[in-house]
């Protein structure tokens, strides 16, 4: 009888075991919200990534019209670096501070076409980026998530990004004449100027920049910028979240 019954008990404890282990995975995954009910980890990655993809439509809706950056301090797009010698000796270049002007209007008006393709580029990163922890992002900084986008999907971002960005620096987009055509006739006028002999005298060095590359990475900033904005809204503000499952997975910061 004893043989019998050993065997059980045995069996009775593992299966035991076995379910308390179930449970206590169920649990680790999940977090009771303010109002009771529990969400997932599941949830809690698609809450994430549906706020980012209301971050990057919201952003490009404030960026992609005609002076969404250019009469944006924070984001405008002045000339490179690179070209502050440009600034310095414009009125050493025929028709040098109006060629400027052009300029820095022009780049920002390649930037606002330019991002009116970046939505479906981004939700396409946001839908295949792997959430590794969410409690941490989720519990993180106003801007976690969006930094987290950023480590993960930048490179990604900017390849996907850079031939949209050609595209609008090509296009005649300020008096019938593209971005690409008035920088070059800057750089020129002031590059010939610089090899003259009275540049060399004055000092002055050519001005060889990427555009492409600059335009790029500005545009992408500005919309990192917007996301982040729009990621403390969700965060800080109820009326914010504009779906059920923003509302159950960000509710869980009201009281935190």
């Amino acid at each position: 009888m004893k043989r019998f019954i050993l065997p059980v008990i045995i069996s009775f404890t593992l299966t035991s075991c076995a379910q308390l282990q179930q449970v206590a995975n169920q649990l680790s995954t999940s977090l009771p919200t303010t109002s009771g009910k529990t969400v997932t980890n599941a949830e809690n990655i698609s809450g994430l990534k549906s706020s980012l993809n209301v971050g990057i439509e919201q952003a490009v809706s404030n960026l992609g019209v005609e002076d969404g950056f250019y009469k944006n301090a924070a984001i405008k797009l002045l000339l490179p670096t690179e070209a502050q010698s440009i600034i310095d000796n414009a009125k050493l270049i025929p028709g040098g501070q109006a060629l400027v002007d052009k300029a820095v209007l022009s780049l920002n008006r390649s930037a606002e076409d330019a991002v009116k393709e970046a939505t479906p580029i981004f939700k396409t990163a946001i839908t295949s980026m792997t959430i590794t922890d969410a409690m941490g992002i989720l519990f993180g900084n106003n801007n976690a998530a969006t930094e987290y986008l950023k480590k993960t999907t930048y490179s990604q971002l900017k390849a996907a990004f850079a031939p949209k960005i050609k595209a609008s620096l090509d296009k005649p987009l300020v008096a019938n004449v593209s971005t690409t055509k008035t920088w070059n006739s800057l750089t020129s006028g002031y590059n010939s100027v610089a090899k003259s002999v009275a540049g060399s005298i004055a000092g002055m060095k050519t001005v060889n920049v990427d555009l492409e590359n600059y335009v790029t990475e500005k545009a992408l900033d500005a919309l990192f910028l917007k996301v982040a904005a729009e990621e403390k809204s969700i965060r800080t503000d109820p009326t914010a979240r504009v779906n059920d499952l923003l509302k159950k997975v960000f509710g869980q910061l009201d009281k935190k």
